[in-house]
């Protein structure tokens, strides 16, 4: 089977990734972003499947595109990484597929920004519809506070700040949960514990194991196929009233911290289910 690694520099799951494949005798290319170029009208390789392991989300976006329209399989595909790179997508993909969630208003001017924050009440959320590792998330405590930030990001004027994306405010246990699925199961979770509301481990949350039970396996497997399923993790809040909900779907998982957590060989589910995908299963 002929596989590429589509990435951008190697970090250590990139590394776990090619210690997998060499103990399994596989061979593989690596595909740097920074140095390919496409020639649209050409077919650019000839692969069984391409991993797509980009930093930067509109690289991997774009080439999964091209990748994809010449017919070669990849994971994730162009449509799960269009999806699950935007929020407003995610959630879109979430409710019309009937995964509980945090509520969500879209709105276009800080005016009406404003009225979609005090409709939710304080404290909100808001985020840019693009991004990642809890970077420009603002906790909205009061209308002031809602008030600036706004001020700030029209100001900044850049497109994707002029869409204003307003989550409600989950008053988690200090803690959340981040799931890894791959094709139809939950491998493991993790707990990531932080006194502050943003527990991303990027942001320096504590990872522990977070038990699969029946019920998180079934959301979390849903919200992957919402969003057109592949290897993915899922971030899912713990609301004392609704239960569990999810947050937010990522594409190009990290998944570092995890292995010893849980106890489970990540790398290798992911390469299981890579060699799955080329032989066109």
């Amino acid at each position: 089977m002929k596989i590429g690694v589509l990435l951008s520099r190697v970090r250590v799951e990139e590394k776990l990734l090619f210690e997998e494949f060499e103990k399994r005798g596989l061979t593989f290319d690596r595909i740097d972003d920074r140095e390919i170029i496409f020639n649209l009208d050409e077919k650019p390789f000839e692969y069984d499947v391409v991993l797509e392991r980009c930093i930067n989300h509109s690289r991997a976006l774009y080439a999964l595109k091209v990748l994809n329209d010449w017919g070669l399989r990849t994971v994730n595909t162009y449509h799960v990484a269009n999806t699950c790179g935007n929020k407003f997508l995610t959630t879109q993909a979430l409710i019309h597929s009937g995964v509980p969630s945090p509520k969500v208003k879209l709105a276009f001017t800080p005016e009406s920004a404003i009225r979609a924050i005090e409709e939710l009440g304080y404290p909100a959320v808001i985020k840019p519809p693009v991004g990642s590792w809890g970077r420009l998330l603002a906790k909205l405590n009061d209308r002031e506070a809602a008030e600036a930030v706004l001020e700030h990001k029209e100001t900044l004027g850049n497109y994707e700040h002029s869409l204003f994306y307003v989550q409600e405010f989950i008053a988690k246990p200090e803690r959340d949960i981040r799931a890894f699925v791959i094709g139809d199961e939950t491998i493991c979770a993790i707990y990531r514990h932080s006194s502050h509301w943003i527990t991303n481990t990027a942001k320096g949350g504590q990872a522990s194991n977070c038990p699969v039970t029946p019920e998180l396996n079934e959301l979390c497997v849903k919200a992957a196929k919402a969003v057109g399923g592949g290897v993915v993790a899922i971030d899912v809040l713990e609301d004392k009233d609704r239960g569990l909900l999810v947050n937010e779907v990522n594409y190009t998982m990290e998944f570092r911290n995890s292995i010893d957590t849980t106890g489970v060989n990540i790398p290798a589910k992911v390469i299981d289910y890579l060699l799955e995908v080329g032989s066109g299963k």
